[in-house]
Parts: structure tokens; sequence; C-alpha cells
């Protein structure tokens, strides 16, 4: 590939065999074609590396970098954003799926609205075989044209997978790289919700799917997903205490750096010091795959119509 593509995406994967294929084909079926897909290996032990270099071999806008040992997941999603070449990105998950249509109207949005850093769409939750678990509303303000109602309402409140969104590239630069402490996607997505509104596209289009090897499942203490998101973090050296300080001084650090005026930067630390003292709101900080259904007609959405590569799972 020689062209830059308007659009990167950045897929980091470790041990991603049984769900790869699927992915793989919902992205590159999307409408929208104007990107390259990075494929970052991190020494996956399974049939990983067969996979990705099959589908390399037949679509050249897949780039396949297979990493000589396992860095953790953390490190990689850094990594893969650095070779990455688009002035548009997005991250993806080697295990969710994506309708045809996603890409598309995220980039579609970013066009008409040059103040919005992040665009994302309706999204829902789906089990192993892709049906779905639980469809949900998206009820935060990072639309809001002040940033510390954004930075409130994405710190007090539910929220969705934002950082799975179509990010401006050069703004996602300005930020601190991800870090692996406890909920470092949580501060992560806060900061560059410091730098710009985001915008939902009012549609379906992003399913989620929550399994039992996913890393939250697979690791439901505080240290051992902090391990997975790296492995410098075992050892005495990184207590569970340590890694709740850093995820409240995450918050903080953001603010710091994040361009604001000084009214709005001493605002959003009276959101952080209501944050901290406890006064949030009910299901704040609750798992979106443990939410009941909030609307009965949505599960009749037909993911199979909607995702390239599923057409033949139609009933």
């Amino acid at each position: 590939m020689t062209a830059q593509p308007r659009l990167s995406i950045g897929l980091p994967v470790y041990n991603g065999d049984e769900y790869l294929t699927e992915a793989l084909d919902a992205l590159l079926g999307q409408t929208y074609e104007d990107f390259e897909l990075v494929v970052s290996d991190n020494a996956s032990t399974d049939g990983t590396q067969d996979i990705c270099r099959r589908y390399a071999a037949r679509d050249s806008r897949i780039r396949y970098i297979r990493l000589p040992r396992n860095i953790g997941a953390a490190p990689n999603h850094n990594y893969v954003f650095t070779e990455c070449r688009g002035e548009l990105f997005k991250w993806a998950s080697h295990d969710d799926l994506y309708a045809r249509d996603l890409l598309r109207r995220c980039v579609e949005a970013l066009d008409e609205r040059p103040d919005v850093v992040l665009a994302h769409s309706g999204q829902a939750v789906i089990d192993g075989d892709g049906k779905m678990k639980v469809p949900y509303e998206y009820g935060l303000a990072t639309d809001s044209p002040r940033p510390p109602e954004r930075f409130r309402s994405l710190l007090l409140e539910p929220g969705g997978d934002d950082f799975y969104g179509v990010m401006r590239a050069d703004v996602l630069r300005r930020v601190k790289p991800h870090d692996s402490y406890h909920h470092a996607d949580r501060t992560f997505v806060a900061e560059i919700t410091l730098h710009g509104p985001f915008h939902q596209v009012p549609e379906l289009l992003y399913f989620r799917r929550d399994h039992p090897t996913r890393a939250e499942r697979a690791n439901p203490s505080k240290r051992s997903r902090c391990v997975n998101l790296d492995p410098r973090r075992a050892g005495p050296l990184h207590p569970t205490p340590r890694l709740l300080a850093e995820y409240v001084w995450g918050f903080v650090s953001a603010i710091r750096r994040a361009p604001l005026s000084p009214a709005d930067r001493r605002a959003c630390y009276r959101h952080l010091g209501a944050w901290m003292a406890g006064r949030v709101r009910p299901g704040a900080g609750e798992r979106v795959e443990d939410r009941a259904p909030v609307d009965a007609d949505l599960p009749t959405v037909s993911i199979d119509a909607l995702v390239a590569g599923r057409e033949g799972r139609r009933a």
C-alpha cells in the first residue's frame, strides 16, 4: 500500500483465533473503504498468525506486524497507533463485530462537525455466538460544548465504549498514552473528552462481544487485569492500593494537561472531588454486560443482516 489512507484501524491481538476471522470480515466488509488495517500480534501462540497472514495476502489494506514477545495489552494498543498513518484512527477489538456502515457514518459525522474529536454509534453487547444480550442507551453528555460538563458526565455516569470510537489522530497524539493501572481506559477517554465533544451516531452499529475468555472475564481481579494490560505490573512493586491511587491521579493529571481555561479547570477539579467523595449516581461503575435490556424491541435487530461475513447465518 502506497497511498496514505484517510482512516487507520489499529487491531491489537493476543491469541484471538476464536473470533478474529469474524472481526476481520466485518471490518473488511465496511461500506467505507479508504482505510488501512494494522494488526499488531502480541506474540500469539494459537492460530492468530496464520489467520492474519492469510487475510493480509488477499487484502492490501492489511498490514500485519508480529511482536517478538508479549508486551501486554496496553503497550500493544499504544504501539499499533504509532504504526498508523491516517488522519483518523480507530482501535478495533479482535472479538467485536461492526455493522457495514459503522466507519462511514462515523467519518461523515467528523466531516460534518469539525469541533467533534470522536464519533461512535449505538452499541449492544452480544454473546459468543453473536446473539444480542444487552442493547443499551448512551446517556452521557459528551456532546456538550462545555468541557467540565463532558468530564462530569463521563466521570459520574455509567458509560459506553467510546474508547473504540473513530478519533482524530492529532488529538490522540496530544493525550497521554493508554496506561495500565485499574480503569486506565476511563482516564484515557476522560482526557480525550477534555479536548472536544463526542458525537454518537443514532444507529445500532457496534457490537461488543462478551464471552468467558474476554480479558475482563478471564482476569476478574484488579491486579490480574492490570498484569494483563502490562506484565510489568506483576510483583510487589504494584500492590492494589498503588493501582487505585494511579487511577485517581490519572484524572488529576488529565485535567492538568488539558487545554482548559482556569475556570473550566477548577470546575473539573470540583467534579473530581465529588466523585472521590462518593457522590456518584446509582449504577456508575456497573459493567455494561450486567445490565438488563433497555428496549424490548432492539433484540429483534438482525446482527447477521448488519455485519459483513455473517450473511449465511441468517435465519
